[in-house]
């Protein structure tokens, strides 16, 4: 990774290896200097910032925003979804973000993530059940893919029907494929269809489910009841929204960090034997997961409102920033010896799942899955070994998330 841009030069960065191996390139870029000028994903210029300190304020920072409004014209471009998906979290700052995050954050309390447990552990002993027959697998396409899905889709009420297309939309917009330049605009026109066709069907025949329930919330005139006139009420596209935003981050998040958990379980044999023996540790060591090698290497893209100075680099309004989750989580101004594998270390304070008023949404249930995905799969397969060479495991070349293509494994 070239040496440059340490102070803001006009010179971007190719983010190229930060695709390839990102780790590495995120320790040079982070010992030259705190603020890079890159080129994004899209072609068009960004700033990255790389340093613990620098990542962790600017997360809560409410100078940067996250509606695209904020923008500079000509600047961020990023790939265009429609009103009806667009209208996220993702998108959005207060008062709006606030409004429509409360109306889902009971569905991820504690308590209701703990009565989930018995069914997300079922599910995943069916499917290692489906495994064990083979003796072999691949783990993301036959476990870590199956499961959050399963999870996910149950508590939106999504029919079983349904859940392989979704996957493969997922995959299209996960990793682009260059040769197919139509397939992402494709998929996202076949999840809007699917999304608009669902709702209609949940409104005709409510269910048991979240997706029911805000629905309600959108067609009951009285939702605001007790917090002012109509503060609780979405709209249409911000119902179809927070539908598209729950399936996809409550699938792509999670199949990616139990990919990796596993991955690094089996680079480390002795952790991976001492987890077998002493399962009630996993908790734990699912943050130092999270730090070590977590799903999103890069949070969303944010624009100052006003000119700011980031890490002594000045950066004016509307410009895109890029917050290195993945680089923070690895600086050794935070975490000692920061690219080994500890489980015993101080994780607190690591990134990987937010700071500030865009934590992660699923975070608890997240978490829940991924120690009872590693504890049932460690029970079920001691003798858990990769099916393939080392050096032909390979991940997704994508720069906002970090997740295994495939990884074949024996038993």
């Amino acid at each position: 990774m070239p040496n440059t841009a340490d102070t803001g030069s006009d010179a971007p960065i190719d983010v190229t290896p930060l695709l390839d191996d990102p780790y590495p390139a995120y320790a040079a870029l982070r010992e030259a200097g705190p603020v890079h000028r890159i080129t994004a994903a899209d072609g068009n210029p960004a700033w990255l910032v790389t340093r613990y300190d620098d990542v962790r304020s600017a997360l809560a920072d409410p100078r940067l925003s996250l509606d695209k409004r904020h923008a500079a014209p000509g600047g961020y471009q990023g790939f265009s979804l429609p009103p009806a998906l667009d209208a996220n979290l993702g998108n959005m700052d207060p008062p709006d973000h606030t409004r429509i995050r409360r109306l889902v954050v009971k569905a991820f309390t504690p308590r209701r993530v703990e009565a989930l447990r018995e069914p997300v552990r079922k599910t995943a002993d069916a499917l290692l059940d489906a495994m064990a027959e083979r003796g072999r697998a691949d783990l993301i396409a036959d476990f870590a893919g199956p499961l959050p899905i399963t999870v996910i889709c149950d508590l939106l009420g999504i029919p079983h029907r349904d859940r392989r297309d979704f996957l493969a939309w997922s995959d299209a917009l996960i990793t682009p494929d260059p040769s197919r330049p139509g397939l992402m605009k494709e998929a996202v026109g076949a999840m809007q269809e699917f999304y608009t066709g669902l709702i209609a069907a949940k409104r005709a025949e409510p269910g048991d489910d979240l997706l029911s329930d805000l629905i309600a919330v959108r067609d009951d005139p009285a939702a605001g009841e007790g917090a002012g006139e109509g503060s609780e009420r979405l709209s249409e596209d911000e119902l179809t929204s927070l539908a598209f935003l729950l399936l996809f981050g409550g699938y792509e998040n999670t199949v990616h960090l139990i990919g990796n958990a596993v991955l690094t379980l089996l680079d480390h044999p002795d952790q991976l034997r001492q987890l077998q023996r002493n399962p009630a540790e996993l908790p734990a060591a699912v943050e130092e997961f999270l730090r070590y090698d977590g799903p999103g290497p890069l949070s969303l893209r944010r624009f100052p409102k006003e000119d700011l100075e980031i890490g002594g680099v000045r950066i004016a309004a509307g410009e895109t920033v890029l917050l290195a989750i993945a680089s923070a989580n690895r600086d050794p101004a935070r975490f000692a010896d920061p690219a080994t594998f500890d489980r015993g270390r101080d994780r607190s304070g690591h990134l990987a799942l937010g700071h500030g008023i865009h934590y992660c949404l699923g975070a608890p249930l997240a978490r829940m899955e991924t120690v009872i995905a590693l504890e049932a799969l460690l029970g079920r397969f001691p003798e858990l070994r990769l099916d393939v060479p080392r050096g032909d495991v390979r991940h997704r070349r994508a720069l906002r998330s970090r997740g295994l293509i495939s990884l074949p494994v024996a038993f």
